[in-house]
């Protein structure tokens, strides 16, 4: 029986979640209407600063990614008290540093869920 249930849920989950990543597809928008109150869901639009250096002719790339993506949590709260510091290097080369950027948060939490599984 245990089994059985576990298979069922495995197989909802594999069923929804394919459903729930296209939904979240680029190009997609969502408009919610609620009395009062319109909400408006779209998808992030395109970099116009992608492959363009900064001032110091600097571009970020996968190491810098990565680096932000640790850090990421952090600044998220500094960037409440000062509006200047941001998460997010838009002078970037693209995918790379948003791979990197992407496998650094996830580290976060794979290393916070680590941490809070021990002390279970």
């Amino acid at each position: 029986m245990k089994k059985t249930i576990i298979f069922v849920a495995q197989l909802l989950i594999l069923v929804t979640l394919p459903l729930m990543l296209a939904a979240c597809a680029p190009g997609s928008d969502i408009e919610v209407n609620v009395p009062a109150t319109t909400l408006q869901l779209t998808t992030p639009g395109p970099n116009p600063l992608v492959n363009e250096a900064n001032d110091d002719g600097r571009l970020a790339g996968a190491a810098q990614g990565l680096w932000h993506g640790l850090i990421a949590p952090v600044t998220l709260v500094g960037s409440f008290f000062n509006p200047a510091l941001e998460m997010y290097e838009v002078h970037n080369n693209g995918r790379e540093y948003n791979l990197g950027f992407l496998v650094g948060v996830a580290l976060v939490f794979l290393l916070l869920g680590l941490i809070g599984g021990r002390w279970r």
